[in-house]
């Protein structure tokens, strides 16, 4: 008969095999072992998801892993670091059975191969509450290097990567699938914003543009206006972004030319993981010119100012807008 526990017999069954790295140690131990790289800083960072508040109970098991380890490995780009492994917490209600789990480690293992981020180790409990995964991330940069919220100065440019809103509005057509008929975003238009709601991208692409050109840099998964207004908090400055300027994929277009109101979610929603970064005018070309190159457009949308915590969203007419909610939150 064996001796292995139910909880060692389904790690070796479901994460063992993807646990290559031999830090990891085969997960047989019950620690870790990892070498940092030479004269490098270790940059840490740890972001849990829940069912029913970050993704939707009857999300592909795949995609929930995916969406995991993506959003930290968000957090490492904006920091201009390169992933070196990851540790994995599982919560998971009585409800969970093999094929969750085997599709669930499928989808992790293919994304910790592809962003060459090992999985090293974690734990696994049951629940009597919401499935939980809960990762923490580590990555390096060179030292002295990794690119701080707080460090943005007045006359810096603001970027964005990518674009902004998709993912919020992916949620409420989730939630309340009549929107894709009335924003006009059938089709092509709607699964875009599904699939950005569903399997985030994270920018690590340019991390070491971020590292050598940024002089500030968060990713957004609270919303634009919400983590800007953070990022300006905590540099002692103010900033102004032009709304017409913010760079909008064609579904979120289509919706916001049918409705107005759609603005509030697409600034303020969440859940894009694009990069918040701020330049000196300076070197605003080449750094969009260096990310271009890797596959990742940025757009400017406004400056930093030198009022402190004043942050203004300024619409075509020249007038700030106002939010009911200015930034997601979970209290």
């Amino acid at each position: 008969m064996s001796n292995q526990s139910a909880e060692d017999r389904l790690i070796a069954r479901y994460f063992a095999p993807i646990a290559k790295d031999p830090g990891a140690l085969g997960l047989l131990d019950d620690a870790a072992v990892l070498v940092p790289p030479a004269d490098c800083d270790l940059v840490l960072k740890t972001d849990p998801i829940v069912a029913s508040v970050h993704f939707f109970p009857d999300d592909p098991p795949a995609a929930i892993a995916r969406k995991a380890l993506r959003v930290n490995l968000s957090d490492l780009a904006a920091k201009g670091a390169r992933p070196l492994g990851f540790l994995l917490s599982l919560a998971l209600p009585a409800d969970i059975g093999d094929a969750w789990l085997t599709a669930f480690a499928q989808g992790l293992g293919a994304d910790a191969e592809h962003f060459a981020c090992p999985l090293l180790g974690g734990d696994t409990d049951r629940t009597p509450g919401l499935l939980t995964v809960t990762i923490a991330a580590l990555g390096a940069v060179p030292r002295g290097t990794m690119v701080k919220r707080s460090t943005a100065k007045p006359g810096d440019r603001v970027v964005v990567s990518g674009t902004i809103g998709d993912s919020a509005l992916g949620v409420r057509m989730r939630k309340q699938p009549e929107l894709a008929a009335s924003w006009g975003v059938e089709g092509a238009l709607r699964a875009h914003l599904l699939d950005r709601y569903l399997v985030p991208q994270p920018r690590l692409a340019i991390a070491e543009a971020i590292r050598r050109f940024a002089s500030a840099a968060m990713d957004i998964s609270d919303g634009l206006a919400g983590d800007f207004a953070k990022l300006c908090r905590a540099s002692g400055a103010g900033g102004d972004i032009e709304v017409a300027r913010v760079p909008l994929s064609a579904a979120a277009r289509a919706a916001l030319d049918r409705d107005s109101a759609v603005i509030e979610p697409i600034l303020t929603g969440g859940d894009d993981y694009e990069i918040l970064a701020t330049v000196p005018a300076a070197q605003l070309a080449a750094f969009c010119s260096a990310t271009s190159i890797l596959g990742v457009d940025l757009t400017e949308i406004g400056s930093i100012t030198e009022a402190p915590a004043q942050v203004r969203f300024v619409g075509r007419d020249g007038q700030p807008l106002k939010f009911a909610r200015p930034s997601f939150s979970h209290f």
